[in-house]
């Protein structure tokens, strides 16, 4: 389960944008209204750091990317949209409609790229890079003024990981309990409060307690969902009614007066 928004929350309405995907269906997306950077190192180096990678994940770009792109026609002034994805990654399209703010838009197969993508030479960064295959339930959305601190692994304890943090910046867990309706409606909502609310880069990482009890044990949740602020610290948790929007920003620190 990912975590969603029904805008691109950009300031101008065109703009580029380049998502990567690994194997496993994490995601790491940018949004560029300047449309000057290609990214595909940024989102990588994302990767790298997020998942603890030995080496960049460079050989992900053509097997595992979508871009989009967003302009003014200018002889009509209408906005037209063209968005490519990989063949691997065109079953995320209701995801990427989402963090993209696209609603039904259909992503065109780069077939093209297939040619790149060696499934015996896959094969060998498998071994190489197991965690890229492993389901982390990571979405980042990255920006110019990010700063590529070493997060902790998805199984690593809360409180040993405030060391790893970096300084600037959210990182925030929702704990749910299956996927549901409900659940996708929540992340909806939370995300683009997010969005709109934080002056800052953050990461939100989606648990469902079914599939690992184990870190949600070692978190000490007792119901969903639960929302927790890993950092920055002290560490804040809400649990239950997420309708709560002056809640949600108590834990964030954030005023309701900040709101746009």
């Amino acid at each position: 389960m990912h975590s969603v928004s029904s805008s691109p929350h950009v300031n101008s309405p065109t703009f580029k944008g380049i998502a990567l995907f690994t194997p496993g269906g994490d995601l790491v997306y940018c949004i560029d209204p300047d449309k000057l950077d290609r990214w595909h190192i940024q989102l990588c180096v994302a990767l790298q750091n997020s998942l603890g990678l030995s080496e960049l994940p460079h050989f992900l770009v053509p097997c595992y990317s979508a871009t989009i792109d967003r302009w003014l026609d200018p002889a009509t002034q209408q906005l037209k949209t063209s968005a490519e994805a990989s063949p691997r990654v065109l079953k995320y399209q209701p995801l990427l409609n989402i963090v993209f703010g696209l609603g039904d838009v259909v992503w065109r197969s780069t077939e093209r790229m297939q040619d790149l993508c060696d499934p015996m030479a896959m094969v060998g960064y498998r071994h190489q890079f197991p965690q890229l295959w492993q389901e982390h339930d990571l979405i980042v959305k990255l920006d110019k003024a990010r700063t590529y601190g070493r997060l902790p692994a998805p199984s690593s304890k809360v409180l040993s990981a405030s060391a790893a943090m970096p300084t600037q910046g959210y990182v925030l867990r929702l704990y749910i309990s299956g996927h549901t309706a409900a659940t996708t409606n929540i992340l909806k909502k939370l995300h683009e409060l997010l969005e709109d609310s934080l002056k800052q880069p953050y990461t939100l990482k989606v648990i469902d307690i079914y599939k690992h009890p184990d870190q949600a044990e070692v978190d000490q949740i007792a119901a969903t969902p639960t929302l927790v602020r890993i950092w920055p610290q002290p560490i804040k948790r809400m649990v239950g009614n997420l309708d709560d929007v002056n809640r949600i920003l108590q834990i964030l620190s954030v005023s309701p007066s900040h709101v746009l």
